[in-house]
């Protein structure tokens, strides 16, 4: 390695040339960086002395792969001296779903690839490989299923490294698993990485996440009881895409919008659902903390003129009571529902929007932390007569209002919703046609 500074902790782990090496890093320590210095210091060795090596790097999803690249591996590359051509090509899925590649060549043939992990990626290379943040891969199971077989051959490495996720994932039965042998681990937590150097405030981190289990899991590196989550990280991994959250994506198909008010404390979320086929893509979720009624009322103005929205669910508890009145005369009570959320009510929306996690007919934005604690805090308890009900710790980052937001766009989205016909934001009324079971201009 030519020069690089890294702290103890991560000179042990580049230093570990192990064939198996999987890692449980906090976050913001370091570890693909690392990682990536490992893979670059690999490639310089291989041209030295003039052979070729194969590296694949299987991400959470597209824009991880490209962080990978471009602020690891061409980083380390460029400050080796190395020279190396990069350059983007795709992939064919089994369903010939082409997805993005990243690729680095090296003057004597040695090459690189960078892509979301699926199992159709993972069947597809014979190569070192290095699993950045597997954790959190959807189906890391099948993944690790048609992977090994592929690093079988004698020679080729696999680095593993992540911070925990749940336990219903491969992740897990790597880390804790005593069946499992010839696997070097190394473990490495927030308080150990600034003890060795890293230039971080541990309180002042845990106090702006402000959710005690994702600073227990994510930072403490503590394996989270999923028994009372209502939606475990294995369901939230599973239906996370990186094209989910975006606007500009919206291809103009009937969309549902659910809407959690909140005033003061908590916040207010307008979560905008696409349908495209049979599946719910999030196309981009409002957050607000301490707007005004008249505020509210404009961005669910903004988000109806933009979308082709044909069916609202609003919070009406409490002092949702007028902002529903009020959204019902601007945009119609055909097209506007006002929800109480009464316990039996809580835990229809709840279970619609679960089903949705567990059929993956949703999709939402990947690697967004409060997005993820806030979906992962709500709790089903059994009350005084032992009727079920939700409760989510109310904390900086909301009181589960996310995920409600969530849960009423997919139960304006379902299918015992009523016809609705759509109107033109200037209020003009258009021949309705039939789509997916909804009317609309």
């Amino acid at each position: 390695m030519n020069g690089a500074i890294l702290y103890p902790y991560q000179r042990r782990w580049f230093d570990d040339d192990s064939r198996f090496k999987i890692g449980m890093f906090a976050r913001q320590t370091g570890k693909t960086f690392t990682t990536t210095l490992e893979i670059a210091d690999d490639l310089v060795a291989a041209e030295i002395e003039k052979r070729r090596i194969r590296w694949v790097i299987l991400s959470r999803g597209e824009r991880q792969a490209r962080e990978a690249m471009n602020e690891g591996l061409h980083l380390h590359l460029r400050a080796m001296g190395a020279g190396f051509e990069a350059f983007t090509d795709e992939f064919r899925l089994s369903d010939n779903t082409a997805i993005k590649t990243l690729e680095v060549v090296t003057r004597y043939g040695s090459r690189v690839t960078a892509l979301p992990a699926n199992p159709d990626t993972a069947r597809g290379f014979s190569a070192n490989v290095f699993l950045d943040e597997f954790a959190f891969h959807a189906d890391s199971r099948k993944i690790w299923a048609a992977l090994f077989p592929v690093i079988s051959k004698p020679g080729l490495k696999l680095r593993v490294v992540s911070t925990p996720n749940g336990k219903g994932n491969k992740f897990y039965d790597l880390m804790t698993s005593d069946k499992t042998s010839g696997w070097s681990r190394h473990v490495v937590d927030i308080y150990q990485a600034i003890r060795e150097g890293l230039p971080y405030d541990a309180a002042e981190l845990k106090a702006a996440l402000g959710d005690e289990d994702a600073w227990a899991q994510e930072y403490e590196l503590k394996w989270l009881d999923e028994a009372s989550a209502w939606l475990p990280y294995d369901l939230i991994n599973a239906v996370e895409d990186d094209r989910a959250g975006l606007a500009e994506n919206c291809s103009g198909g009937p969309c549902f919008v659910g809407i959690d008010i909140g005033r003061r404390k908590d916040l207010f979320v307008i979560w905008v659902l696409e349908k495209v086929g049979d599946v719910l893509w999030t196309r981009e979720i409002v957050e607000r903390r301490g707007a005004s009624f008249a505020e509210q009322d404009a961005l669910l103005d903004d988000v109806m003129a933009r979308y082709r929205v044909l069916r609202v669910c609003m919070d009406q508890t409490g002092m949702g009571e007028k902002p529903v009145e009020d959204a019902k005369r601007r945009h119609g009570s055909n097209r506007v529902e006002g929800v109480l959320f009464t316990v039996s009510r809580k835990l229809t929306l709840a279970t619609l929007g679960k089903q949705a996690f567990e059929d993956r007919r949703i999709r939402i934005p990947l690697g967004k932390e409060a997005l993820r604690a806030d979906l992962h805090k709500l709790r089903k308890v059994s009350g005084p007569t032992g009727n079920p009900r939700f409760v989510a710790e109310s904390d900086s980052s909301g009181h589960a209002d996310r995920a409600w937001a969530c849960f009423l766009a997919v139960a304006a989205a379902s299918d015992n919703a009523p016809p609705v016909p759509f109107v033109r934001s200037g209020g003009s009324r258009a021949s309705a046609a039939i789509l997916n079971g909804y009317e609309y201009d």
